[in-house]
């Protein structure tokens, strides 16, 4: 391996050597510039400030001329020479006052006093162009308020005296900017001759540790041998003509082969068991065309009698010490991995004869709530016709007791048609598929409300119902189901409190600790005492009498079956005469619901 790192030492050489010289040259050009650079900026913050001081002087010199002018008009002296001097003087003065205040925008101090002295400057004007237009007939109150009124001398002063300041300080920072220059100068011909002998000594430096260099490449290279054995992996190196480079300990334990199969074919070695006409071509093809081989499987004897899957993967590798490119050939024994695929496959054979089962039971459900649906509602509408036949039959000459019995079965066959059509919609919610999509539980509930609102004024005009609806959340879930749920709370909700006045029906909503949220209906109706709450969630389980409130005692019972597939769970809290709260969770996604797509289950 020496040769190697002096190969690469004699590569980065010409490299450093360049960047040396390219820092000899650069860096001291660069660090010229910085300082020529301020000086330049030092001379042309000296140059404002006398354009500063030269503009305040010129206003000052205008408004002296421009009162000398009025006054001159005052006493009665008129030329188109002094006209053109006041006229010159006004179009210049506000403008150069301008120019300075744009000079000096970076100047709060003297930005305010710009500003004062352009206010006063306006109304000497003014008062110099009343004096001017009134001429001879100009008082002497106005000549005194024109000179008096509105000084300026004293704010061009200070403005001028301050610029001042600034341009001792400019002027010292311009001597500064140019004795920098000067060091730079010397400082950047003293990096030049670091820089030189900082090249030579790294230079002479590079050449005497050439042999330490290669004395530890050669520590590094047994050191690789010592990784390349400790790996457990089967790994051997082949070079073009396929012959063996170099293998690790674990590839010459798995095929009883030592060092002296180096050089040799690799289809002679282990006894023929890389002896494969389709495995040979496709490492022909990685060194060949530069291709890869990814987990190409392959059954081989090895030297314990076993015959082994092996997972091979190959790629092109250059070497360092040789002109041409080898492969990389690494083999992992995946028997144990394929027998357990294999049982895997055949467990899902098992599961799939048990789906078809399911699926045969499934479509008996679906034949029974056919029956169901179908079958007996024919004789509860027999039973319901007849009756209500049977009463106009009779007419009004029956007694009480006929028309009370002709009542119950009326509605004891509506009753049972309810419960029958709760029990479907309870069968479906547990055998329907899932169609997961984005459902926007405010426009739901603001439609169930809309709704309960409208039934609720046909029965009863006069009672009020006031709600309090909490921002709701948009969660994945099956549209249709989600509805039965709050059509359900709410329904009962509304309905539980109807004998309140006001009504009052609370919708809450949180985030809740796992990432999911949790709602709560909460009214203040009838409630119901809590020793009871264990049957309020089964099938036809009431815990107030059907003359009371009306009710089939299948709505909760959905509700917890709608929620508990999607992942959700259901709770209450009431005490009699207060109202009740239900609170119910969701997950925020399928993924958190636990919700898998599986025949018959889509996502939209």
């Amino acid at each position: 391996m020496p040769p190697t790192d002096a190969s690469l030492l004699s590569r980065w050489r010409l490299p450093v050597l360049g960047l040396a010289i390219v820092a000899i040259v650069v860096g001291p050009f660069l660090i010229m510039r910085s300082a020529i650079g301020e000086a330049d900026r030092a001379t042309q913050k000296v140059v404002h400030t006398r354009e500063v001081e030269s503009l305040m002087q010129a206003v000052a010199a205008d408004a002296r001329s421009l009162e000398a002018a009025a006054m001159t008009r005052a006493r009665g002296i008129d030329s188109p020479l002094l006209r053109q001097r006041i006229d010159e003087a006004n179009a210049r003065i506000l403008p150069n006052v301008d120019a300075v205040l744009a000079l000096t925008r970076d100047n709060p101090e003297q930005q305010a006093r710009l500003g004062a002295l352009r206010s006063n400057l306006e109304q000497r004007l003014a008062r110099i162009d009343a004096v001017t237009k009134a001429a001879e007939t100009a008082t002497d109150v106005q000549i005194d308020q024109m000179v008096v009124l509105n000084p300026i001398q004293r704010l061009v002063m200070d403005i001028v005296e301050t610029e001042q300041t600034l341009l001792d300080d400019r002027d010292d920072q311009a001597e500064r900017a140019s004795r920098n220059a000067d060091l730079a100068s010397w400082t950047a011909m003293l990096v030049q001759l670091l820089l030189l002998l900082a090249a030579s000594y790294f230079t002479l430096r590079a050449q005497s540790g050439r042999r330490e260099a290669e004395s530890l490449a050669t520590r590094a290279s047994n050191r690789s041998a010592v990784v390349l054995d400790s790996v457990r992996e089967p790994i051997v190196l082949i070079d073009g003509d396929q012959r063996v480079v170099m293998h690790n300990a674990a590839f010459a334990e798995l095929y009883g082969v030592g060092e002296e199969i180096r050089g040799q074919k690799l289809d002679a070695v282990g006894e023929g068991a890389w002896d494969d006409a389709e495995t040979l071509r496709r490492l022909h093809d990685v060194l060949a065309r530069d291709r890869e081989l990814w987990d190409y499987r392959l059954s081989q004897p090895t030297v314990d009698g076993m015959e082994r899957t092996m997972l091979l993967n190959a790629r092109r590798m250059p070497l360092p010490d040789r002109d041409d490119s080898v492969v990389l050939v690494t083999a992992s024994d995946i028997t144990a991995q394929t027998i357990s695929e294999r049982q895997i496959r055949e467990l899902n054979q098992q599961l799939e004869g048990k789906v078809e089962q399911v699926s045969d039971v499934n479509r008996e459900l679906e034949a029974f709530s056919y029956s169901v649906s179908h079958d007996l509602r024919a004789p509860l509408r027999h039973i319901a016709g007849f009756a209500d036949k049977l009463g106009r039959h009779l007419g009004e000459d029956v007694d009480e007791k006929t028309t009370h019995y002709l009542g119950v079965i009326g509605s004891s066959a509506r009753r049972m048609s309810a419960l029958i059509d709760d029990l479907l919609v309870y069968s479906r919610l547990g055998r329907s598929a899932l169609r997961l999509q984005s459902v926007d539980l405010q426009s739901m509930v603001a439609d169930t409300r809309a709704m309960l609102d409208s039934n609720a004024h046909t029965e009863n005009p006069a009672h009020r119902i006031e709600w309090t609806i909490a921002p709701l959340p948009i969660v994945v879930g099956d549209e249709n189901m989600l509805r039965q749920v709050w059509l359900n709370l709410l329904g009962n909700a509304v309905k539980y409190s109807s004998g309140t006045e006001p009504a009052r029906i609370d919708i809450e909503c949180r985030r809740g600790a796992e990432g999911g949220y949790q709602f709560t209906v909460r009214d203040n109706g009838a409630g119901f005492d809590m020793q009871y709450a264990g049957k309020l969630f089964g099938v036809f389980q009431r815990l107030h009498a059907a003359s009371e409130f009306p009710g089939t005692g299948v709505g909760l019972a959905s509700v917890r079956r709608v929620l508990g597939r999607h992942g959700g769970r259901i709770w209450a809290e009431a005490e009699p005469g207060k109202g009740a709260a239900f609170h119910f969770t969701l997950p925020a996604s399928a993924h958190d619901a636990g919700v898998t797509s599986n025949p018959g289950q889509s996502l939209t």
